[in-house]
């Protein structure tokens, strides 16, 4: 999963500038892009670089060569994949939704995913939030998202911290350094929370995705049998070598799309 303040190829990192370019409204839906000879001389790049650039974007949905036109921006870019560090919420529901319902916000002690994923020891507590994502179609995922120990976020990422400790039983955004608690000022993910307070912080971050079933107590609380077919996505934030926040995602069978981004 590639995030905030990591390096990359030269290509990649163009392809980013662009695609930022296209989300941000720079180059908005509809639009053409500036010539290739215009556009490198704008981005200061090279015109091989820049056409191998523009191919990845044409290959991945979000730019549409037309005869006789140029380059345009499609009228619905696909949204930004998983390698992207972004809450799950946004990814599959497009900024519109779903909903996140706290179920619990709590404190307990490490398991052996937070011991392996959070270094955390033994005695240590660690807050816990289980959280399901939902709609008028239905649950679409539970997510259990934990963080490191108060003592390491304070030394390595104070705001996210206190964010945290801004964050009513309910799961609802307070006043934590920006992070939104949505429209209806409902509540928000952990990692909603931790992006928020990470304006001046470089993130990196590591998922992986697995095959698997939902099991009886996860069924009931998504509403499906328990030999549902699920995907398990888990995620692992880092503060430089320092985890802050590990979690879980499961997505059941009917779940929106979790879309991915490639390159090459």
């Amino acid at each position: 999963m590639a995030v905030s303040g990591h390096r990359r190829r030269p290509v990649v990192a163009l392809y980013e500038r662009i695609a930022d370019a296209v989300h941000d409204g720079t180059y908005p839906p509809g639009s053409t892009l500036p010539s290739e000879p215009r556009l490198a001389a704008e981005l200061g790049v090279s015109r091989p670089a820049l056409r191998e650039a523009l191919l990845l974007l044409q290959e991945d949905g979000l730019l549409t060569v037309r005869r006789g036109v140029g380059r345009t921006v499609n009228a619905r870019p696909p949204r930004r994949g998983f390698e992207h560090l972004q809450p799950l919420e946004d990814l599959i529901g497009g900024g519109t939704g779903p909903r996140v319902r706290a179920l619990l916000r709590t404190l307990e002690e490490p398991t052996d995913f937070t011991t392996q994923h959070l270094l955390a020891p033994a005695r240590a507590e660690l807050r816990f939030w289980e959280s399901l994502l939902g709609g008028e179609a239905g649950p679409a995922a539970l997510c259990h998202e934990w963080a490191a120990a108060d003592e390491v976020l304070d030394r390595v990422h104070p705001a996210f911290a206190r964010a945290l400790r801004a964050t009513g039983a309910d799961g609802a955004a307070e006043a934590h350094g920006g992070a939104d608690g949505g429209a209806d000022g409902g509540a928000v993910s952990m990692l909603s929370v931790l992006l928020g307070a990470s304006r001046e912080v470089a993130l990196r971050a590591g998922g992986g995705i697995t095959a698997t079933l939902l099991g009886r107590r996860r069924g009931e609380q998504l509403g499906r049998p328990a030999d549902t077919p699920a995907v398990l996505v888990t995620q692992v934030v880092r503060v430089g070598d320092v985890p802050v926040l590990a979690a879980k995602h499961m997505l059941p069978t009917g779940s929106p799309a979790l879309p991915v981004l490639q390159s090459h």
